[in-house]
């Protein structure tokens, strides 16, 4: 391959992904809501030459260019978290805000420079007839804010697609994510007995118990499990909520949600009889469980899964690492930083549930996700094109 000619032609597209970008995030996406930002990237598939393109049942949109036998997926997940505080923003969050250098708006980073440029690396193929004995698969993905992995549970159980690895295009700010931790959504609650609140000795407080179990919670945090690479284990006591017959009563009720960080070696079943046997939660007979996501996606379908996305990790030495270092070394004349993500992707399904291989590597950065003000770079943008065109023929020559 010519790489400095497909570094040539990424820079040739920089104002159109620079437009679909800014078209994009001028459509609120949030997750449940993502139907018209869906049909905006199908026009954009259909624009640049897509062989195929389906939306699913689910409503994930699958764009499909070449024939081979190696079926290669990328995915950028295409829903946005909200746009919080509006007074915290500089700019209009959809309207957004551009000049030479960065993009801003709610979805820049998070993650919808990953397709723009995924779209544009399939243009760059096409253009320059990189084609090999490989299918590559553009994913543009639903409901992944809300529950991470599910649109993949969906794509891989229902759609039956299955490719031999995936490369994830949340940011890394251009560098090469070989991991993450996974994590849990869980539901601790405690039970009490309602009375009035001027004799509270007659009842007894779901509340006071619930702070006993948060105290210890606090103490957990710190012992948690530690690895090399992705780190620490880690928890936090995120929602608190009560019920009781009004302000002037004993409170019958307590429930907290906890968000739990699995490093390697961590799984759901331990991390749930970590707090199950906490002395307080054992002392109150504490009800401990996972959440279940149950939320209708923008067409009605609603594919109910448990609150657990498992820690994930490819080996260095694996072809689609492999494949990406050298792509990276042969485009920019330097070594890429390997690293891991802080947050959570889809690889949770993809690696962590069904052991697809999966890699990272996506325009944007990590501290631009869910913030006022979130940005990306369009020198970003350019570098992603570039790799997403050259890692499928590069696998399917040396690696596959």
């Amino acid at each position: 391959m010519n790489y400095q000619q497909i570094l040539s032609k990424a820079e040739e597209y920089k104002k159109d992904m620079t437009r679909f970008l800014r078209d994009m995030i001028a459509i609120p996406s949030e997750s449940g809501k993502e139907k018209e930002v869906i049909l905006r990237i199908k026009e954009e598939m259909e624009k640049v030459g897509f062989d195929r393109i389906n939306i699913d049942p689910m409503g994930n949109i699958l764009g499909y260019i070449g024939s081979g036998k190696h079926l290669i997926a990328m995915d950028a997940h295409i829903d946005t978290v909200g746009i919080g505080d509006i007074n915290l923003w500089n700019y209009d969050p959809y309207k957004g805000y551009e000049d030479e250098e960065i993009i801003v708006g709610r979805g820049a980073s998070d993650q919808e420079g990953g397709m723009a440029s995924m779209v544009y690396g399939a243009k760059i193929i096409k253009d320059l007839d990189l084609f090999d004995d490989y299918t590559l698969l553009i994913t543009g993905t639903v409901q992944e804010e809300d529950c991470d992995g599910l649109c993949w549970q969906y794509i891989i159980e229902e759609d039956k697609i299955k490719p031999e690895f995936v490369v994830i295009t949340e940011p890394t700010s251009c560098n090469i994510y070989r991991g993450q931790r996974g994590r849990m959504e869980i539901k601790v609650s405690t039970h009490g007995i309602s009375c009035h609140g001027s004799a509270p000795e007659r009842g007894d407080n779901a509340i006071y118990k619930m702070a006993d179990v948060i105290k210890e919670l606090q103490v957990l945090h710190t012992c948690l499990k530690d690895d090399d690479f992705l780190g620490k284990g880690s928890l936090t006591v995120s929602e608190i909520f009560f019920s009781s017959p009004s302000r002037c009563a004993v409170a019958d009720g307590c429930s907290i949600s906890i968000d739990r960080r699995l490093t390697w070696g961590e799984n759901w079943n331990n991390a749930l009889k970590e707090i199950k046997n906490l002395p307080s939660s054992a002392k109150y007979n504490a009800d401990v469980e996972l959440y279940t996501y149950e939320k209708p996606s923008y067409t009605g379908l609603v594919y109910p899964t448990q609150a657990y996305f498992p820690a994930w990790v490819l080996s260095e030495d694996h072809p689609a690492c492999k494949t990406l270092i050298d792509a990276y070394q042969n485009l920019f004349e330097e070594k890429p930083l390997v690293d891991k993500w802080t947050f959570s992707t889809n690889g949770v399904s993809i690696m962590g549930r069904y052991g697809i291989s999966c890699i990272g590597f996506g325009p944007g950065h990590e501290d631009q996700a869910h913030a006022p003000n979130e940005k990306t770079w369009k020198s970003e943008l350019v570098k992603a094109a570039a790799m997403y065109a050259c890692i499928p023929k590069l696998y399917v020559q040396k690696y596959s």
